[in-house]
């Protein structure tokens, strides 16, 4: 059975206690659906502001949806649309402070403000993105940013 532990210190020390979170709900399973459940449903719960959390896995032309935490979600992203496409293409997180400043949103949920997609890429093969959505602009910072990069580092280590 796993049990959250609540969050305190620093926000770089909050990563780290999610981290060892994380590597414990994964531990031992190698089951890649299983795995983006849990840890969508980890960050969802244990962050605050968030609206959205979870995972677009490439089926090897466009991102299609995964588990995620959140309101329904756009079902495919071709790789040249949106936040969570330009992450994919360019194998580079995007941290977006107003998404809709951003060419070609997509806007899944009209509530997202802002927006951290890290791309997940194992050896020279895109897996696909975890992606966090806030109702709150410039939700995201350089910390989260490492917080969230380092989390779906657990998420790929735990890939068979």
């Amino acid at each position: 059975m796993f049990t959250p532990a609540p969050l305190r210190g620093t926000k770089a020390e909050q990563y780290a206690a999610l981290g060892a979170q994380a590597r414990a709900l994964l531990h031992g399973e190698p089951d890649p659906i299983a795995n983006a459940a849990n840890l969508s449903a980890l960050v969802y719960h244990a962050l605050p502001d968030l609206n959205w959390a979870g995972f677009y896995l490439f089926d090897g032309n466009e991102l299609v949806v995964g588990p995620f935490q959140g309101l329904p979600a756009c079902v495919r992203i071709p790789l040249d649309k949106g936040v969570c496409g330009a992450a994919a293409r360019t194998r580079r997180t995007q941290r977006i402070d107003d998404v809709h400043a951003f060419p070609g949103h997509i806007a899944c949920d009209s509530a997202s403000r802002s927006e951290l997609v890290v791309p997940l890429v194992r050896g020279e093969r895109l897996v696909g993105v975890f992606d966090l959505d806030s109702p709150l602009p410039a939700r995201f910072d350089v910390e989260d940013q490492a917080g969230i990069e380092a989390l779906a580092a657990v998420y790929l280590e735990s890939l068979p």
